[in-house]
């Protein structure tokens, strides 16, 4: 079973999340990062900058993986997940952008920490995804997109209906996966995850099967 760790606010997540990875990048420079978007990962990446900062850790040899791409955006389009990750991320940090790469990136030729969707999604691994790896094309569930429409002003038309991810089975093989999770909102998908059977209902619920799980939520979302 997960390690689940229950805390007040967003703020102390991400404190939490920070202390452990900037502890794992002192005692391994070369740390290979799997980075995700969306909003429940900010708080802990704000809090690693500050760490990274304040106790001057060096990130040069840090390496970043980011679990999907929307396709059909420009990779300088400001929501595409290259962006995002650029912005939230690497400069915050100060990574060297040449060793951070995103799915997208591949197409056009060149711990793992993730969010929960609230039909229970990792990445874009939708409801009925299989345990395979690899990285692979998805059409996007409607609630993902409706959920994401608070990134494309509120109008779904504007969110990509296809996307490329990274699959649960190479999410599980991360040594270390964090997920965050905070509102009501998420409290259902939290639930499934947890004390449901594993099922590809639930994907995240696979999360029950790996070696080193940790599962960090506020209140309303346990």
């Amino acid at each position: 079973m997960p390690e689940i760790i229950i805390v007040k606010d967003e703020a102390e997540a991400g404190e939490l999340y920070a202390r452990c990875v900037a502890d794992l990048i002192k005692a391994k420079p070369d740390a290979v990062l799997g980075l995700a978007t969306g909003s429940s990962p900010l708080a802990a990446y704000q809090a690693l900058a500050r760490v990274v900062h304040d106790e001057a850790i060096d990130v040069s040899a840090v390496r970043g993986f980011a679990l999907d791409e929307y396709l059909g955006l420009p990779l300088t389009h400001p929501e595409s997940y290259h962006s995002t990750i650029h912005r939230t991320v690497v400069e915050p940090l100060g990574l060297d952008p040449e060793k951070v790469h995103v799915p997208g990136d591949v197409l056009e030729g060149a711990p793992l920490e993730d969010g929960i969707g609230t039909d229970g999604h990792i990445g874009f691994n939708e409801p009925g995804s299989s345990l395979a790896s690899g990285t692979r094309v998805k059409t996007l569930a409607e609630q993902t997109r409706i959920d994401n429409a608070r990134f494309f002003d509120g109008d779904i038309n504007q969110v990509p209906m296809h996307c490329i991810t990274q699959g649960i089975g190479t999410i599980m093989k991360a040594r270390h996966l964090v997920l965050l999770a905070f509102g009501a909102g998420k409290a259902e998908a939290i639930e499934e995850t947890c004390e449901g059977g594993v099922s590809a209902f639930c994907p995240a619920s696979a999360l029950q099967m790996h070696p080193h799980a940790t599962i960090i939520v506020d209140e309303e979302a346990a």
